[in-house]
This record gives structure tokens, sequence and C-alpha cells, in this order.
């Protein structure tokens, strides 16, 4: 039986149930197969030993979640070089990749709208929107999740600080 957290988040003020749980620090974090913007599949595997920002928005043609994807741009080429960001939304990948251009988006987004898989394992799976509810997590060099953010009100951006600092915490581990 999949987990429903009604009330945790709101769309506009209006609440918003998410279905999944939310994998907290330490825990080892899920694993993924998403649809890259050229098609390929992209696993969080494949960047095993690296640090991990997985930004989640509800679609990158909002303009929240277009400042988010263009902060968090910003944001990595002032990190350590094995620092990976993934983008992740349910938006198509062909609409990814028309949004990126336009945008002069560089690094990696992601699509889980085959199955909504990683929606449902990292807990911000919109129930009733069948959308990915803002929230960040961090993945360390170990697997293991080191940051979570849900981001309580969708037309809010993230607090960004605390998901650097985690990050960077997180390439100077061993």
């Amino acid at each position: 039986m999949v987990q429903e957290r009604p009330n945790e988040v709101t769309r506009g003020g209006q609440p918003v149930t998410l279905l999944g749980s939310v994998p907290q620090p330490g825990d080892p974090a899920p694993d993924f197969a998403l649809v890259a913007r050229d098609g390929s599949i992209v696993r969080l595997s494949d960047t095993r030993g690296k640090v991990r920002i997985l930004s989640c928005v509800p679609s990158l043609d909002t303009a929240t979640c277009d400042a988010q994807t263009r902060r968090f741009e910003q944001e990595l080429a002032r990190l350590p070089e094995d620092v990976v960001l993934y983008t992740i939304s349910m938006d198509l990948p062909f609409a990814q990749a028309r949004w990126c251009g336009g945008a002069n988006v560089k690094h990696q987004t992601l699509s889980d709208h085959r199955e909504a898989s990683f929606g449902l394992a990292y807990g911000v799976l919109a129930k009733d929107l069948r959308l990915l509810s803002r929230a960040v997590f961090v993945v360390g060099k170990d697997d293991r999740i080191k940051y979570v953010q849900i981001v309580k009100e969708w037309r809010e951006q993230p607090d960004y600080e605390p998901v650097i600092e985690a990050a960077r915490a997180a390439a100077a581990a061993s």
C-alpha cells in the first residue's frame, strides 16, 4: 500500500496529497531510471561516487520552476567538480529539451513521466495532479541521503543555502 500524506504541501494555498515515503538523511537513496531529454535512461547509480543534487519541480514551464532550475545551474558552477545536478519533473523529455534550449540550461534534466517511480520512491508525487512536488535532495558519494527539503508551498522557491552547504559538506567527506 502506497503511503498518502495529505496536507503536507500546498499549491496556491490548497492542500496537495503526496504519495510515497520521503527518504531521510542517512537512508540509502533509492535508485531510479529516468528519461533524459535525448531519450536515454539515466540512473542514480550512473554517478556513484559523486555528490548528487536532485532538484524536483512540478513543471519547467512555470516561473518558480524556471527560477529554481536556473539558480541551481548558476550554483553548480561554484560547487566542486564531483557534484552532479539533476532537475527532475514529469515534463516530457522533448519539452525539457525545448525549455533547456531556450533557457540555455546545460545540466541534466530528467523526466519521471513514464512510471512516476521517482516521485513514489522519494515521496514527492502529487496524487491528483500527477506532478512532482517542489523538493531538493542531496545524495552523498556513499549513495545515502544527506539532506532533504520539501518546499511547503509550490509557488515558493527552496532555501538554496542549506542545499549548497550540504552538497559542499558531502563533497568534502571522503
